[in-house]
């Protein structure tokens, strides 16, 4: 046989009717105990498997779900992965992923749409930038979609979870102020992003709070260079007053402050002191152990499945935001007398 064996083949092999080998595969019980063995023993001779894909698009149910990876800077993906994975497994459903790394609307409708001719059952699209809601406005699937990491998303039949940046921000700069800091620079991540726009808006209100305080904000990219190159602009610059304090876009970023400060002898926590976001694997174990902003990622991950499931037994589309937790280390402390 140069083909893979069908179920005629099986009926041929067992000499029972398609009808039977059908009934059999889906456990009937019709089928006497006698011709199911006949028919298990010709699927087994023959090593028929079931076509699950044609299956599923004549009955729509497929038991898996879609996620879209809708950006180039998902950071923490495997962690945000892993939550999806593990609600998906503990609800019966398998992960189909897809990716979409900009570009039309027309492009993000074609894979939302290839997926849904898999029939997947529901879609999680993660997403890392405001022009992925724009895509996301008039998009029409058939199945419940929720959006990660997100923002307010337009259209009010596409749920969303996300973590509460701006209220991580403002729990960073809250602690930096409580300790007396009042010099705070914010080095941020890609502007192009929900995650360092959030922050600054969280950076912002907190220094709203204590209008004796002054805040100086530097754009970055949320890699370790970017943060090693500005921490050199802020202790080289002419002129320029050094901050007590900065609040980095994220861990990597801080890591690069640290590697310059480092080289310039600027001591940190003793001349400034640095905060962190995302509390990356092994940020306790810095030089200093870097004071940071906790994210459950897994959770995000997990709650968007939640939610799909939710959404596809016939509740409405909701929102969820996630609320970080600040994690104090060693690299903040009141700034110095002669700072």
């Amino acid at each position: 046989m140069n083909r893979a064996p069908g179920m005629v083949d099986v009926a041929r092999e067992a000499g029972v009717s398609h009808v039977t080998v059908s009934r059999v595969l889906n456990n009937h019980p019709s089928v006497r105990p006698e011709t199911r063995a006949r028919v298990e023993a010709a699927i087994e001779k023959l090593g028929y498997r079931r076509n699950s894909v044609a299956r599923a698009l004549k009955s729509r149910r497929s038991s898996t779900v879609g996620v879209v990876l809708a950006g180039t800077e998902l950071y923490e993906l495997p962690r945000i992965l892993r939550g999806v994975q593990t609600a998906a497994q503990r609800a019966g459903y398998w992960v189909n992923l897809a990716s979409w790394q900009g570009g039309t609307t027309t492009d993000l409708a074609e894979t939302l749409q290839r997926l849904t001719d898999q029939a997947v059952e529901a879609i999680a699209v993660i997403a890392d930038r405001p022009m992925v809601m724009d895509a996301l406005t008039g998009v029409v699937t058939g199945v419940p979609i929720s959006v990660i990491m997100s923002g307010n998303v337009p259209n009010p039949d596409i749920g969303f979870v996300e973590l509460d940046q701006e209220l991580g921000a403002r729990l960073a700069v809250r602690h930096l102020l409580e300790l007396g800091h009042r010099r705070i620079v914010h080095l941020t991540g890609s502007l192009r992003t929900f995650d360092a726009r959030a922050r600054v808006e969280g950076w912002r209100a907190a220094l709203k709070d204590a209008p004796e305080a002054q805040g100086e904000l530097l754009e970055g990219d949320f890699t370790g260079n970017s943060g090693y190159r500005l921490a050199h602009y802020l202790v080289t610059r002419p002129g320029g007053e050094r901050p007590t304090a900065i609040f980095a876009g994220n861990d990597q970023m801080a890591m690069g402050v640290l590697a310059a400060f480092a080289e310039l002898g600027v001591k940190v926590p003793g001349d400034v002191s640095l905060v962190g976001f995302d509390d990356i694997a092994g940020a306790a174990y810095l030089v200093p152990a870097l004071t940071t902003v906790r994210q459950d990622f897994f959770t995000l991950g997990e709650r968007s499945i939640e939610q799909v499931l939710r959404m596809m037994r016939g509740e409405p589309a909701s929102s969820e935001r996630i609320p970080p937790e600040l994690v104090v280390r060693r690299s903040t402390a009141p700034p110095s007398q002669t700072s």
